[in-house]
């Protein structure tokens, strides 16, 4: 089981997290580069899938996501059971995603749908719309 030219970082995931928390937050790119220390051009690299970061980037802005790094890591086993980790002072919303990106009987295209509509969905119902 070669691991050669694949990467152990889910990038794309790690770009859309920011995005979000960015658009969340009312960021600009810039305004992100301050805080992570981590270049506005890297930033937009990693919004759009075309950035690789380095291990320090990603800590930086694992950090800043208050997210578990273990959420951006690809799974390589043999059962193909892939664990769901996240810390309870996590947003329900990123849980519940985290739970269905894992669920094998969904396509990642499925999973995205369905974590959307329950943000939506969430926000609407827990009182937590965005500002």
């Amino acid at each position: 089981m070669g691991f050669k030219n694949e990467s152990l970082i889910n990038t794309l995931e790690l770009g859309k997290a920011i995005k979000r928390r960015r658009e969340e937050l009312k960021l600009s790119l810039r305004d992100v580069a301050d805080v992570t220390d981590v270049s506005a051009s890297t930033l937009s690299r990693i919004e759009n899938g075309t950035g690789r970061p380095d291990a320090d980037n990603i800590a930086r802005l694992t950090q800043w996501l208050d997210m578990p790094v273990d959420r951006l890591m690809t799974k390589h086993t043999s059962d193909n059971i892939e664990p769901v980790i996240y810390y309870p002072h996590e947003p329900t919303t990123d849980i519940i995603e985290a739970h269905l990106r894992a669920d094998k009987n969904l396509t990642p295209e499925t999973a995205n749908a369905l974590s959307e509509l329950f943000r939506v969905a969430y926000q609407q119902f827990s009182g937590t719309k965005k500002k």
